[in-house]
């Protein structure tokens, strides 16, 4: 049980990061529907560059690195071109999930390195995630960055007048997402489960999409279905240890994404976006084109 728990809390780490540079690029109105293809590239060019050379902290290095170039790209689509912002991150998803395919084939198989210590059996990286959801919550709330950066979410056409450079703005929280993105993905593969096969990430970027819509676009609600989720992930992978004989393992492998599919249809409900639309930001998705 204590093994179950422990998982549990590693995957909700990935969760929580993956989700938290979304959010944040979502605060400040660029939408990434592409997490899983962003994650895809930091966790196996990390992976690759972690077995080249036999340093966790050059592949750690090299998955956040990918993810803020990926970022500025989603960025240059979105932000510079006016793209259309769906578009280009399902384009991330599909260009991720082909190419890393091609890139990680020579590297099928583990890791092959001593695992990474943890602390009191937890993974470090779960204390880094939890003092990463701190620190945005401070800057997003608390701070004169966080308050420009929501306010390029809401009307950047006010906000330029303002004196806030929106294209500036959201270049930063794009490049800054894609980081989060690529280092979750970074930790799933050098750390979580660090063995690399072909679409090993099974759906986590679209769960982690998800969450961002479930938090209410706050950091610790964000958390807190973090935790849910990664309890949920975890359950599905090994039932037998909390609820042994209570249906099959294949029943509860769909239990994640079948709430995934849930939370988002809830949220498209007029009552819900009568009762609680006011925490989307308001020019989410939209393209700035300034006069």
């Amino acid at each position: 049980m204590w093994e179950f728990l422990i998982r549990s809390l590693d995957a909700s780490t990935i969760f929580t990061i993956a989700a938290l540079g979304e959010l944040i690029g979502q605060r400040s109105g660029i939408l990434n529907v592409g997490i899983e293809g962003v994650m895809l590239f930091g966790a196996t060019l990390g992976f690759v560059a972690a077995q080249s050379t036999g340093s966790y902290l050059l592949g750690f290095l090299v998955g956040i690195a990918v993810g803020g170039l990926i970022g500025l790209l989603h960025g240059f689509f979105s932000i510079t071109l006016g793209g259309d912002q769906v578009v280009s991150g399902m384009g991330i998803w599909i260009l991720g999930f082909g190419l890393t395919t091609y890139i990680g084939n020579p590297y099928t198989g583990p890791l092959g390195m001593e695992r990474i210590p943890t602390i009191f059996g937890l993974s470090p990286f779960f204390f880094i995630g939890i003092a990463l959801v701190i620190v945005a919550w401070f800057v997003l709330s608390k701070t004169s960055l966080g308050l420009g950066i929501r306010s390029v979410g809401e009307n950047p056409a006010v906000a330029e007048v303002s004196g806030i450079n929106v294209a500036k703005t959201r270049y930063l929280c794009v490049i800054s997402a894609g980081m989060l993105m690529g280092f979750a993905g970074a930790i799933y593969s050098l750390d979580y489960n660090p063995v690399w096969n072909y679409n090993f990430l099974m759906g986590w970027g679209f769960i982690a999409l998800a969450l961002v819509f479930f938090s209410m676009w706050n950091p610790f609600i964000l958390l807190t279905g973090s935790l849910l989720f990664g309890t949920l992930w975890q359950l599905s992978l090994n039932p037998q240890l909390v609820l042994p004989g209570v249906f099959s393992r294949y029943i509860w492998r769909t239990v994640p994404f079948a709430i995934t599919v849930g939370v988002l249809l809830f949220m498209s409900t007029k009552w819900f976006r009568t009762r609680w639309g006011a925490a989307k930001p308001e020019a989410l998705g939209q393209p700035y084109i300034k006069d």
